[in-house]
């Protein structure tokens, strides 16, 4: 008699515990992000226009750019390894606290008139070296906590959140610097820090399969003599790791180098409309009804207020119809590039404050609508034990771009029209859009 198989269980997928209560967990993630962005913000905004309106040099701008976002691109090397390779939410909240910390003493110094711009750099250094660990914890913290078809809209809402918090800084920044001293200026950043963090300390992370949502896999041939002498050559050859396995995805290459390479010709220009201010529209009114731009502080205000209400709006477009209609979210990045490189030759082209005003605004959707497609594809395309060094490798790259494209476009500000430099940098955005259609359609 032959044997009866004996019965199969039907299949049962794995739960997936990130979607039980994933909304709750976003939410003070999120909440806890807008207050501690809120006031690095505020802070960030008063501190470069107290560079601006001192020196009003090209110069400056560019040791300000250097101090303030070489120190991220440098961590980022190590930051992207510690997020695949430690626990994300102490990565998150242990940078807001050091950098609370310094924040105290550079107010310190403006209380008792010590305050220069030397010691300015150095504070600047020791936040942007905070984000270097922070950024890429962040971001691979988002899939660690929300199920896959969320991403998108997640990460939609942080840029709203930037986008909201780039809205209401300078606004804030504005009226403060006129009723307050710098100094107690500088210590909101330290209240909103402590908030933003106690929001993190609440969140409850997954877990599946004895571990984090992504648990980290370690890299072969690293010796451990010494902690430090290992902990350098773990970070490079993760660093390696996750350039290897990036190139080997097209589609995260492209995303990737995209994003390094917007950021060498568009971000970095970006960073001179507070000399186009200060230049092209001194003595230059325009009184829109409701609030009459007169003084180089409000004017400076109209220019941030105006782009970041363009991101708020390009991320709400995101996160409400983009979430339904998106299929591609990498085409989507390709498009919105390219609509910067166009808005960027507007803002040089602009025939007065008001065109420049209303030009600003759809750069900011552009730029909006810009940023959360090419976060998803990352957290969504990448392996979940690689996502941190894809995070750190592109985080090191776009904040490279930066500093790199500020060594070419400041000088030149200095020596040519800035309008040109606007539109030079927003022509050469053009083939990077390109390029990164291009990778779009490569499976």
């Amino acid at each position: 008699m032959p044997d009866t198989p004996e019965p199969t269980m039907p299949f049962e997928p794995e739960t997936d515990l990130r979607e039980l209560d994933w909304t709750r967990r976003v939410a003070l993630l999120l909440t806890g992000q807008a207050f501690s962005l809120l006031g690095s913000n505020i802070v960030q905004y008063a501190l470069w226009w107290w560079i601006v309106l001192q020196e009003r040099s090209g110069w400056s701008m560019l040791l300000a750019t250097l101090f303030g976002v070489m120190p991220q691109s440098l961590v980022s090397v190590f930051g992207g390894s510690m997020a695949d390779r430690h626990r994300r939410k102490p990565l998150i909240m242990l940078p807001d606290l050091i950098i609370a910390g310094v924040t105290v003493m550079l107010s310190f110094a403006f209380a008792h008139g010590w305050a220069n711009l030397a010691i300015l750099f150095v504070v600047l250094f020791i936040r942007s070296a905070g984000g270097g660990v922070q950024t890429p914890a962040i971001q691979s913290f988002i899939p660690d906590i929300t199920p896959a078809g969320g991403l998108l809209r997640v990460n939609s809402i942080y840029g709203m959140i930037n986008s909201a918090n780039m809205l209401v800084a300078p606004a804030i920044a504005a009226v403060l610097i006129n009723v307050m001293p710098l100094w107690s200026i500088l210590l909101i950043d330290v209240t909103t820090a402590v908030i933003g963090v106690g929001f993190v300390a609440l969140i409850r992370v997954p877990e599946r399969r004895g571990g984090t949502v992504a648990s980290p896999t370690p890299v072969a041939g690293v010796a451990a003599d010494n902690a430090l002498v290992s902990g350098i050559r773990r970070a490079f050859a993760d660093l390696k790791a996750g350039l290897v396995y990036t190139m080997r995805q097209p589609r995260l290459k492209g995303v990737v180098f995209g994003d390094a390479l917007t950021c060498f010709v568009a971000v970095a220009p970006m960073n001179l409309t507070l000399l186009l201010m200060t230049r092209e529209y001194d003595g230059r009114d325009l009184n829109l009804g409701f609030v009459n731009l007169t003084t180089a502080s409000d004017k400076l205000a109209a220019n941030e207020l105006s782009w970041s209400a363009g991101m708020l709006l390009g991320g709400l477009i995101m996160s409400t119809i983009g979430v339904k209609v998106i299929r591609d979210n990498m085409r989507v990045s390709a498009y919105a590039i390219a609509a910067v490189g166009v808005t960027i030759v507007g803002l040089g082209l602009a025939p007065g404050l008001l065109a420049y005003l209303v030009i600003n605004i759809l750069c900011g959707v552009a730029w909006g609508m810009c940023a959360a497609p090419m976060r998803t594809v990352m957290q969504s395309e990448s392996d979940p034990s690689m996502v941190g060094r894809v995070f750190g490798l592109d985080t090191t790259l776009a904040t490279l771009g930066m500093p790199l494209g500020m060594l070419v476009f400041a000088p030149l500000a200095d020596l040519i029209p800035i309008a040109w430099v606007f539109v030079a940098s927003g022509l050469l955005a053009l083939p990077v859009a390109r390029y990164v259609l291009g990778q779009a359609r490569v499976r």
